[in-house]
């Protein structure tokens, strides 16, 4: 049976594959580097955080957590769908990128308000995802706002800090035994 084995944690993974993408984007949002982040997160997006979030939300089920679940699931779609938008410019209509990011704004949100009581860093993941998603959306919305999408890019740089630290956090304290990260 399923339940007599001790499944391992997924979310360091995820918290990982999240963090990592969502850093190469928000980079190039931000205008580091000239926008190398933005070319280095096509494969990223496809394979680390799009296809292990989906295993990852996988594992979350597993292990009965719906939360988790919903949340790497969500967005290992999300940027599965960013890298096919990335990857077919034939498909984009103006304002289109806007709209979509609009609605995981909504969706993180959602999610957001479902971790609150978890942890200090759940929350603050869960409020700057929203609002770096919110600033994305808008930048990106028919006309675009570049200084949105820079606020969105540097927001976005924040959360996947806060991302990588609770990915660290889990698997150090876990492996120690004890609280080494608070």
């Amino acid at each position: 049976m399923a339940n007599d084995r001790m499944v391992a944690n997924p979310a360091p993974l995820g918290l990982a594959a999240f963090g990592i993408t969502t850093f190469l984007l928000s980079s190039s949002n931000a205008g580091l580097w000239h926008g190398v982040g933005g070319v280095a997160v096509m494969g990223t997006a496809l394979f680390y955080g799009g296809i292990v979030g989906l295993i990852v939300s996988i594992m979350e089920f597993i292990r009965g957590d719906a939360i988790g679940a919903t949340f790497f699931g969500s967005f290992g779609a999300f940027w599965l769908s960013l890298w096919y938008w990335m990857s077919h410019p034939a498909s984009q209509a103006p304002g289109s990128l806007g709209v979509f990011i609009m609605c995981f704004a909504f969706g993180a949100f959602v999610m957001w308000m479902a971790v609150m009581k978890r942890s200090m860093h759940h929350n603050l993941f869960g409020f700057l995802l929203t609002l770096t998603l919110i600033f994305l959306a808008y930048g990106d919305w028919a006309g675009g706002h570049s200084g949105s999408v820079k606020i969105g890019g540097w927001l976005g740089i924040l959360t996947a800090v806060v991302a990588l630290y609770m990915a660290a956090k889990a698997l150090i304290n876990e492996e120690y035994g004890r609280e080494l990260l608070p």
